[in-house]
C-alpha cells in the first residue's frame, strides 16, 4: 500500500476540501499530513457520502482523514460515521465546548475546532477552547455577508498570536499561499497550517502544482 513520505522536521500540512481521486493523490505525493472532506452543502468543496467514502478509501496510510462539519446534530454525525472512514472530525461552527465533548464522547475520535479570527476581542475563542479541543484550527473569520465559516481565502493579522503560549496542539489557517506561508509561519511559530481555496484553479476544483508548492513551502 501506497504510504505518505513525510520529510522530517518540517511543518505538517493538511489540504482542504478534497473533491476527486487526483486530489488526494496529489495531497499524498505532496507530503501532506491531513486531507480534509467538506460536509457543508453551502460550500463549493461539499461532498456527499458516496464520493467521501471513495475519497476517504484512496488515502495512503499517513494521510489522516478530516471530516469538516458545521454544527452537525447527532443524526448527521453518526451517518457520516457509519459511511466514511475518518480519523479526526473538525467542527467549524458555533459550537460550544460542551458540544465539542459530546462529538468526542459520540465519534470516539479526536475533534479539533475551528476558531475565527479578525481582532483581539476574538482571542477569548480560543482560550475556550485550547486544551479542550484535541486541536484547535485558528482560522480568520468569514468576511461580512458571508455564508460560509471557513474556505474564504481570507487571513487576518498574524500578530494576533504572535506571542501566544499554548496549551494544546494547534493549526494555522486562513488565505495562507506558497507564498506567504514562510511569513506566516515565522511570525505566529505555526507547526501545522492548513489551506483550500488558494489552491484551486476555481473554486472547488485543486491544482496538483500549488498543493505541491505548498507542502514545498511548509
Amino acid at each position: 500500500m501506497l504510504r505518505v513520505n513525510r520529510p522530517g522536521g518540517g511543518v505538517r500540512v493538511k489540504i482542504c476540501g478534497l473533491r476527486t481521486l487526483a486530489d488526494v493523490d496529489a495531497t499524498a505525493k505532496a507530503g501532506a499530513a491531513y486531507m480534509g472532506l467538506v460536509f457543508f452543502p453551502k460550500s463549493p468543496r461539499h461532498v456527499d457520502i458516496d464520493l467521501a467514502r471513495t475519497l476517504a478509501m484512496a488515502a495512503p496510510v499517513g494521510l489522516a482523514k478530516v471530516a469538516l462539519l458545521v454544527n452537525p446534530d447527532d443524526e448527521t454525525l453518526d451517518h457520516v460515521l457509519d459511511q466514511v472512514p475518518l480519523d479526526m472530525i473538525q467542527l467549524h461552527g458555533s459550537e460550544t465546548p460542551e458540544r465539542l465533548a459530546e462529538v468526542r464522547a459520540r465519534s470516539g475520535l479526536p475533534v479539533m475546532k475551528a476558531v475565527g479570527i479578525r481582532t483581539a476581542e476574538d482571542l477569548a475563542q480560543l482560550d475556550q477552547f485550547d486544551g479542550v479541543a484535541d486541536q484547535v484550527l485558528v482560522d480568520a473569520k468569514p468576511p461580512a455577508g458571508s455564508d460560509r465559516p471557513g474556505g474564504n481565502g481570507v487571513g487576518f493579522d498574524w500578530t494576533l498570536i504572535a506571542d501566544r503560549e499554548w496549551k494544546g496542539p494547534w493549526m494555522l489557517s486562513g488565505g495562507l499561499t506558497p507564498e506567504n506561508l514562510a511569513q506566516a509561519i515565522a511570525q505566529t511559530g505555526a507547526r501545522q497550517v492548513d489551506a483550500s481555496s488558494s489552491l484551486e484553479v476555481v473554486k472547488g476544483v485543486k491544482d496538483a502544482a500549488k498543493i505541491a508548492a505548498f507542502c514545498a513551502a511548509a
